[in-house]
């Protein structure tokens, strides 16, 4: 009687056959054969090709077989080396085997215990391997696949999930009806406000609702929109609350079945809807045409619009080359009077009459108070810049005779408008020459007393004399 795996009639075929042709036919059976003496050592190995030779021949011979798995192998190697002895068939197994270029081989083997020969060669085994790698790479790519799946899912499931939200919380009421049966399929919160309990009713239908003529009306856009695609909207009027709405329809295809998408609007509300937006775009066109700079940024200070007044001041001729730039790009002292703006509407939300100045791409100074404020509320939230030119109002107001500043807050207007530096040294220039002046009329424009009045040679006097022009110099080596 045949036994379980074996061949039945082993002696009339095999009884004759030499090493070489054993060696053959057992390398054929398999991707890795090992041959391994009583130890566990490695003594000899054959290949099904010339990749796998290349990965493990030099690498593993002469070593113990436990010393070329991975950590996690080395007890199934030892399970099957321990199993040789006894009497239960072999089992596969699967060990990731290291490789020559330092990667994980993963293989299945099965050992056969091989008795020792007539020459004397003693016990060994004899471990036959099938390579797993393609299994490994289907294997992937059914993980890969798997994943996909359920990435696309879950996609489906959050375009859903946004659907929902947006038809619940929609202020419009919203009908979805079978394009071939006129059936309501679904229905927001608000569409049940408009309609009624009516709505929740078994067998509503939307005709019931409305008048013949709104019927009509509509049966007509129904039509329009499977022969075309498209319609304008109508006005119906609904029969249980006598009140008139604008219906918007539209025809959208899911799983091979076509469906209406309705939006009613009541004709109050679109009128008032109007007038909002009638409102807004006044105040754009208000803003549009100001005489002051208008410019609306990011919080980080990025522009999103600007004013025709804006792009004057700019010098820049239209508002596409500004538009993503920082407007730090055109005050005065770039890296500071933004980053004080900001920080001050993060802290107050509204800033007053900053003085700074402002340059163009070409050049230009103007010198100009800002005013801005930051939006926090609203679908997206911005920072509001009104800039004012006062170049015309500073000119006006400039004195005719250079005098000292008589007050503090003479002095502090300078800040912001003019470097410290320079309002040091342009006030120390005006002290000089008012003491000069002074001296020279205290003793009668005689130079050389008036210069030891000053605690001056007179050489340094007629320097100073000379750099702020005054009096006649052309006899300045006179007393």
């Amino acid at each position: 009687m045949q036994q379980t795996g074996r061949f039945h009639q082993a002696e009339r075929f095999f009884d004759r056959l030499d090493a070489d042709t054993v060696s053959r036919l057992i390398t054929a059976a398999a991707d890795v054969v090992l041959v391994i003496d009583a130890q566990g050592v490695i003594q000899d190995a054959a290949f099904g090709n010339e990749e796998l030779l290349g990965h493990g021949y030099n690498h593993w011979m002469g070593k113990p077989w436990g010393q070329t798995v991975t950590e996690e192998s080395k007890p199934k190697v030892a399970a099957m080396l321990r199993d040789l002895g006894t009497e239960k068939g072999p089992k596969w197994r699967h060990l990731n085997q290291h490789a020559q270029d330092g990667t994980e081989l993963p293989l299945s083997y099965s050992v056969v215990r091989v008795p020792g020969s007539l020459t004397g060669n003693s016990a060994h085994a004899i471990a036959f391997g099938r390579d797993l790698r393609p299994q490994a790479a289907l294997q992937q790519k059914l993980v890969t696949a798997q994943r996909s799946m359920e990435r696309d899912y879950w996609q489906l499931k959050h375009v859903e999930t946004r659907y929902r939200l947006l038809f619940q919380v929609s202020s419009e009421a919203l009908l979805i009806l079978d394009a071939s049966t006129e059936k309501l399929e679904d229905s927001n919160p608000v569409a049940q406000i408009l309609f009624g309990e009516g709505l929740s009713k078994p067998g509503w239908s939307l005709a019931h609702s409305l008048d013949k003529r709104s019927n009509t009306a509509l049966s007509e856009v129904f039509s329009g929109l499977r022969a075309s695609g498209q319609a304008s909207p109508v006005d119906v009027r609904l029969v249980h609350s006598n009140s008139e709405v604008t219906v918007s329809v539209s025809l959208f295809r899911q799983e091979q079945s076509s469906h209406f998408l309705l939006r009613l609007v009541p004709k109050n509300q679109l009128a008032e809807t109007s007038v909002v937006a009638a409102t807004k775009q006044m105040l754009t066109e208000v803003m549009e045409s100001a005489p002051d700079a208008f410019v609306v940024t990011d919080l980080s200070g990025n522009v999103l619009t600007a004013n025709r007044a804006f792009l004057q001041l700019a010098q820049v001729s239209n508002e596409a080359l500004v538009r993503g730039e920082s407007l730090e790009r055109w005050l005065g002292r770039a890296g500071v009077d933004l980053s004080v703006l900001i920080s001050n509407l993060r802290q107050r939300d509204v800033v007053r009459l900053f003085a700074t100045r402002m340059r163009g791409d070409y050049g230009s100074m103007t010198d100009v108070e800002i005013s801005a404020v930051a939006v926090t509320t609203g679908e997206q939230r911005c920072l509001g810049f009104t800039i004012r030119d006062v170049g015309l109002r500073l000119n006006s107001e400039a004195k005719p005779s250079r005098e000292l500043p008589r007050s503090t807050d003479q002095m502090t207007d300078l800040v912001g408008r003019v470097p410290l530096k320079d309002i040091v040294r342009e006030t120390t220039d005006l002290i000089e020459q008012l003491c000069i002046e002074a001296a020279l009329e205290l003793t009668g424009d005689n130079r050389a007393s008036a210069a030891e009045m000053l605690g001056l040679s007179r050489q340094s006097l007629y320097v100073k004399l000379r750099r702020f022009n005054i009096g006649d110099l052309d006899g300045e080596g006179e007393a």
